[in-house]
């Protein structure tokens, strides 16, 4: 049985982009037989943006709240909060003792923001062993990665290594799982689907809401009703067909190129899909909006399993290192 780890930081409401690119995915990861998951939310992560704690809180809570609407069986695999296992952050300590200042230098979390460094704090420049120590705490065997994080666990592999070679096999040397197109969902303005761009879609907010964000914020041409439209360089198509099935969105396309079809009613049918295709995910949504205490059950669960794996490969290092 393989196991699996994945992780996502609490910056917010999850919105269209990250259901269908990264949570969707993992939660059909999980759900396979041979897969041992372990998903969690990366709170510590946040802290290097988010100082605020009534919005840390909050953002960690609507993380969750997704990731169980969108399909999650907390029974089936392993859903913690990162911080409610605190050996990650003590291996983290270890790691960064065994890791090279200059390869720090060179991760991007780092390196993109280097010509700004009176906006870099510690936590960001040591980003890259807090996500090891999330992995290798647990003995993943796979992550699922975009090319974004490829590096940053090619440094995971790399400390795990020196570890390894100076004081026996300790860590898992853990594989990626390279995701690709399904990482680029288009966003309300024709590009990557990201709350920077201010370009995103929330399954969860009301249909008055997405109706209104669709017309307003989707650009498209001038070409008049009556006209034919090219659908492949329209944004509000390439929307549905991420959501609609084959046949419905080749009917789409065909009423495009016909004519006598506009953006108006292209807009419409999106909202409606976005609509009924979440219908089972806002529902469950709104009830754990009621129901938070069902949240944190769950979460409380999960750090209890999680700390049992993560304990032993901290005694572990721990003895090691001499610690014990």
């Amino acid at each position: 049985m393989a196991r699996i780890l994945t992780g996502i930081q609490s910056t917010g409401r999850p919105h269209l982009g990250n259901i269908l690119g990264a949570i969707k995915p993992a939660v059909a990861l999980a759900n396979e037989a041979n897969n041992d998951s372990f998903l969690f939310i990366a709170d510590l992560h946040s802290l290097t943006q988010i100082k605020d704690k009534v919005t840390l809180k909050n953002n960690t809570f609507q993380v969750a709240a997704t990731w169980l609407a969108c399909g999650l069986d907390p029974k089936k695999t392993t859903f913690y909060r990162q911080s409610d296992v605190t050996e990650c952050t003590e291996l983290a300590w270890y790691l960064n003792c065994f890791f090279p200042y200059q390869r720090l230098k060179l991760a991007h979390s780092f390196k993109d923001k280097s010509d700004r460094l009176e906006d870099v704090n510690s936590g960001l420049f040591a980003y890259p062993m807090l996500m090891a120590s999330d992995i290798l705490l647990y003995d993943a065997d796979f992550v699922p990665v975009g090319k974004d994080q490829l590096q940053h666990l090619e440094m995971t592999r790399d400390v795990a290594s020196r570890i390894n070679h100076k004081h026996g096999e300790i860590f898992v040397l853990p594989e990626p799982i390279l995701q690709q197109d399904a990482q680029f969902i288009l966003g309300t303005d024709g590009g990557k689907m990201s709350k920077s761009r201010n370009n995103t879609i929330d399954v969860f907010d009301d249909e008055n809401a997405i109706k209104k964000l669709i017309n307003k914020n989707i650009v498209t041409d001038n070409t008049p009703l009556e006209d034919p439209k090219n659908p492949d360089r329209a944004t509000v198509f390439q929307l549905y067909k991420l959501i609609a099935s084959n046949e419905e969105s080749k009917t789409m396309a065909e009423k495009l190129k016909a004519g006598g079809y506009g953006w108006g009613h292209a807009k419409k049918e999106l909202v409606e899909k976005i609509i009924s295709s979440f219908s089972e995910e806002r529902a469950k949504f709104e009830h754990y909006q009621n129901n938070p205490k069902e949240v944190e059950e769950v979460l409380m669960e999960g750090a209890q399993k999680a700390k049992k794996v993560a304990k032993a490969t901290l005694d572990r290092v721990r003895n090691s290192l001499g610690y014990n």
